[in-house]
């Protein structure tokens, strides 16, 4: 029963923060959406910050799952890399809550959506480093810093995501992969 409660405040805070924000969201107004006394929250989490901290924390660990899930043990590294990165971006691009963090961030420039975001990349990064790490061992790639490719790496996915519709037309998984494969796997030199 309690965790059922605990699951319905959470979900009902994630709502809340999707739609209003974290600067704009108040334990009253999570209350009221989770139909619950404020005390009962306080039951569970001691304040908005340890409430929204536990959402993204699930965001996160969703993140991971989606990722693991994307990698394939017969595929090959840049395969498998561009699935996960894929899906992961995707899934994020769809996440009501990292959409409003980050317009959030833009607008008012919020700490706690800062740092919310910068968790989230963290999480993706940490994935890739040790992805990157296990291909390196396993000589399917060549010797290089697992922490700055995959920051390259995801840098460039989230261009090619994100940005690049911005001001053209999206660009589908294939395409992506394509261009992952020109500029990674086989180089602009002649």
């Amino acid at each position: 029963m309690a965790v059922d409660r605990k699951e319905n405040i959470i979900a009902a805070a994630e709502k809340t923060f999707a739609s209003f924000g974290y600067k704009a969201t108040t334990m009253d107004l999570v209350a009221r959406v989770a139909n619950v006394g404020k005390g009962t929250i306080y039951t569970f989490f001691t304040n908005k910050e340890e409430l929204f901290y536990e959402i993204m924390n699930q965001f996160i660990r969703r993140i991971k799952k989606v990722a693991t899930k994307a990698i394939h043990e017969n595929d090959t590294f840049f395969t498998n890399l561009h699935r996960a990165l894929y899906s992961v971006l995707e899934m994020r691009k769809e996440h009501q809550l990292t959409i409003k963090l980050t317009q959030e961030l833009k607008e008012i420039g919020t700490a706690q959506a800062q740092q919310a975001l910068a968790n989230i990349e963290d999480a993706i990064l940490g994935f890739m480093e040790e992805f990157i790490k296990k291909a390196e061992l396993k000589g399917e790639i060549i010797p290089c810093d697992p922490k700055v490719t995959a920051f390259v790496v995801l840098r460039l996915y989230i261009a090619l995501v994100f940005d690049w519709e911005q001001r053209h037309s999206p660009l589908s998984s294939d395409e992506i992969a394509e261009l992952i494969e020109i500029y990674f796997v086989k180089g602009l030199k002649k």
